[in-house]
């Protein structure tokens, strides 16, 4: 069955260009315009995949996609936020409020519809169903369950798969552009200062168990993952 993806658009010119190369590329399209819509949309029909328009009428995208993380049934759900604002800052934003992949507009369908099938990709199940721990960290990748001390630790999809790779390759330096190709994967267009973005919030996720410091920088090189 063709994933479905649910474009949150308040233009309708570009919601319908949207919808039609979505469609073109083999993928069911759902359409919402704003965040009441949104919600109604999920409870119809649960997406495979959000695009996400930044400036909604009425609740933000970036606000939107906040509440998506927060929410048990979403919280899982890829989404590829849409905006005109291009700044760095602007970037980094989107990617903390949980989004996993930022396109600024104007945009290239054809390159969209690429980084939807690589997100898909990404979020299709292919770690094994083995518990991993480092210490008194746990992460169990048949319930997408990460425990730090006893405390439930909440990740996006992104995050657990970093720290997935982190917890089966301890010890090892990785530059930011192996980080991006061992867990977003070498068919992805994403900068490496997002690699940056996610290192912060995993640290700040296992901070309350005092164990954010495993995340190691090692300055001039990229990251390590140590128990040590």
């Amino acid at each position: 069955m063709s994933a479905k993806i649910l474009i949150v658009e308040d233009e309708p010119a570009i919601s319908e260009l949207l919808a039609f190369n979505v469609i073109q590329a083999g993928f069911r399209a759902m359409r919402a315009e704003d965040a009441d819509s949104t919600w109604q949309q999920i409870r119809k029909n649960m997406p495979d995949l959000i695009l996400l328009d930044w400036m909604l009428p009425g609740t933000e995208g970036i606000t939107l996609a906040k509440q998506l993380r927060a929410e048990a049934h979403t919280k899982n759900i890829p989404i590829i936020m849409l905006t005109a604002r291009g700044e760095e800052r602007d970037k980094v934003m989107g990617l903390e409020s949980g989004v996993d992949d930022y396109v600024t507009k104007p945009f290239s369908p054809r390159e969209l519809m690429a980084r939807i099938r690589a997100m898909l990709r990404r979020h299709a199940p292919q770690m094994p169903d083995a518990t991993v721990t480092a210490g008194a960290l746990e992460l169990a990748p048949a319930t997408h369950r990460v425990t730090a001390k006893g405390m439930a630790v909440e990740l996006t999809p992104v995050e657990f798969r970093l720290l997935h790779f982190f917890m089966t390759h301890t010890e090892r330096v990785y530059s930011r552009t192996q980080l991006l190709n061992e867990v977003w994967g070498t068919q992805v267009f994403v900068e490496e200062r997002t690699v940056d973005v996610h290192i912060r919030r995993l640290r700040a996720a296992l901070e309350p168990a005092e164990m954010g410091s495993l995340v190691q920088t090692v300055r001039g090189s990229g990251y390590r993952f140590s128990t040590s």
